[in-house]
Formats: C-alpha cells, structure tokens, sequence
C-alpha cells in the first residue's frame, strides 16, 4: 500500500496541487465571507420570502449545506435547482442566485436566463463566463469570485457569501457562529495535514479503511448534504464508487437491503456522520443501525462533528471528508484534480 507518510507521494500524485487547496480552505472562507459582508444587495431585495440557488456540482453544495443551516427558520424557503428549468413557483417575492464558478454551466445558464423573463430578484455568483455576460447585459447584481481552482475546491465562495447574504437579509445572525468555524477548521487542517503520521491521523485512517471498497455515507439532518459531499468529494477526488443514504428514511429500507449480493459484505464500509444537535432519537438510529451492519459483516466508522454551533459541526466534518478523499485518491494513485469523465461528458453534449 501507498505509504501515505512518504512526502513523495504528494509531489508524484498531486501534480494540480489539490493539496494546497486543502490547507488554504480556512483562509478563502475568511476571504469569501469578508468580500461578501462588503457586497451590497440591493435594498429590495430584504422583501424575499423564497431563495433558489440554480447550481451543479461544486456549485450546488454551498447551497445545499446553507440550506440545511437555516431550514429552522421561518423564511426564506430555501430551495436548490439543479436543473435546466426555473421552478415553477418563482415569482417576484423569489431571490434567484446563479451559481456556476466557471460561468458556463449549461443547466444553470438555461434556468438563469428564464429566470431573466421574470420578476423575481436575481444575483449571479461566478468567476465569469457567459453567466456573468448575461447578468450584465441585465443588469443583474455579479459577486465575482476571486479564487482559482477546480469548483468543488471553491466551497468556501460557493458558501459564506450565501450565509453573509442572508444575514444581511435579515435571515438569521451568523457571525458567532463562523468565527468558532474558523478556529475549528484551522486546528483540524493541522490535525489532518499529510505531515501529521498515519498513527495519530484521522483522515489518513479513514482512506485506509475506505481503500478498495465501496464508500457508503450515512448522515441526518444538517449533516444530510455533508454526507452529499463526501460522496462527491470521493467520486471526483478519489474516482471511486461512493453513494450516501439519509436518516431516518434509510431505516425504511437501506437496512432491509444488507444481505444480498452477501459476497458484497466485505468490499463496504459505511461511514455514519453524526452530531450532537441531531434529534435525540435521530441519534438512537445511529446506534441500532451500527448494530445492524456489525450483525451483517459490513465494516463502518462513525464521526463526530466538533463544536457548539451547528456551522461548526458541519464544516468540521465536510473539512474531514475533502482530507479523506485526497488521501483515497493517493492510496489508488490517481490525480486528484482533473475529471477527465466530466471533461469527455461535456465534449460529447457540445458536440450534439
């Protein structure tokens, strides 16, 4: 196996330095949420009542995770798009924010521009492209973002400014909250990094654990879309199989689905994201459903979110993923950076 304390490995296997991305997480979520602070929406826009984030990818899941952050609340409605329509219910009480890091994103170019044939409020979040054409050809509000890397590399622009947005919306005070993420993400990129040994290293663990079978991500609640991002995080780092299930509703079904194919048992490892402001029997799930695959022979591992604040206890445990999965793709040898799939998917849609 791939000695994943050998310092070579890192400059053979890591050509597009997605290993500078992961230790410079914490400083682009500062940067990423100060420039959104300093971005001035226009006053109108504090009369929403819905937000849709159209988005894919990397894109997306700033969105989705904000969304779970504030689902508590009673508005906005918080609702992400991934697809080529609008949604039917947008009308003028809606924000619609484009968010596609490249600015071409066809789904999301197709839904922004019959967004553009409404009233609703809009905004465009982009480095940019023909997204930020169109935005400015209309007239629309652009946050540009100032960072260069693959978009899944991006989520601290594809997150904070949606926080900082909806706080000065008026949709909940969050600034408490970021700062404990900051402390917490700083300690655990040094807990994580790769000159930390394997011995006393989590994220080294856990890839070890995960090389050669197929990674399964449970999570719940405000942990649903970090078990997302695991599961994207291994597919486009890592290039591995992965697939991520929900509580409750996964023990309505998933658990009934343990024991065939049976020679399947031993190529899985189930990954069970947890925290402590998940609902009390939530949290009971998460112990029975332990027992169950331990009683079919299927390998797991449970992780706890750190911090009081919720934003905290999802970005540590997203922050632990993104370390895991640049770990897993070392262990099978493979670039972590280019999606050559993706590129090729891409190639052949243009081509039609």
């Amino acid at each position: 196996m791939v000695n994943l304390d050998d310092p070579q490995v890192y400059r053979e296997t890591d050509p597009g330095g997605m290993l500078a991305q992961l230790h410079g997480f914490s400083g682009q979520s500062r940067a990423a949420w100060q420039k959104a602070r300093d971005f001035k929406l226009p006053e109108d826009y504090r009369s929403i009542d819905k937000l849709v984030i159209l988005g894919m990818g990397g894109s997306a899941i700033g969105g989705d995770l904000v969304r779970t952050l504030f689902s508590s609340g009673s508005k906005p409605i918080i609702f992400v798009s991934r697809d080529y329509d609008l949604p039917a219910f947008v009308d003028d009480s809606t924000l619609v924010i484009a968010s596609s890091y490249s600015g071409n994103t066809e789904e999301t170019l197709s839904a922004f521009g019959q967004a553009l044939k409404t009233g609703c409020k809009k905004l465009a979040m982009t480095t940019g492209g023909r997204l930020r054409e169109m935005a400015e050809g209309a007239k629309v509000p652009v946050f540009s973002i100032d960072h260069k890397s693959s978009p899944r590399a991006a989520l601290g622009y594809s997150m904070m400014p949606l926080i900082a947005f909806l706080q000065h919306l008026g949709f909940g005070e969050k600034t408490g909250e970021v700062e404990e993420m900051y402390e917490i993400l700083d300690k655990l990129i040094n807990e994580f990094k790769e000159t930390v040994p394997a011995a006393s290293n989590k994220a080294k663990q856990l890839a070890a654990s995960l090389h050669g079978k197929i990674a399964v991500m449970y999570g719940s609640g405000i942990l649903s879309d970090v078990a997302r991002r695991w599961k994207t995080q291994i597919n486009e780092n890592s290039k591995a199989w992965a697939f991520h299930e929900v509580f409750p509703e996964l023990n309505h079904n998933a658990v009934v689905g343990y024991e065939f194919p049976g020679e399947l048992a031993s190529k899985m490892f189930v990954v069970m994201l947890r925290c402590p402001s998940l609902h009390g029997r939530i949290l009971l799930r998460y112990q029975v459903t332990g027992e169950l695959l331990q009683q079919n022979g299927i390998s797991h591992g449970i992780m706890e979110g750190q911090g009081k604040g919720q934003l905290s206890q999802v970005m540590s445990l997203v922050v632990l993923g993104d370390w895991v999965s640049y770990y897993l793709a070392m262990l099978y040898g493979s670039d972590p950076t280019p999606v050559k799939t993706i590129d090729y998917l891409k190639k052949r849609l243009s081509e039609s």
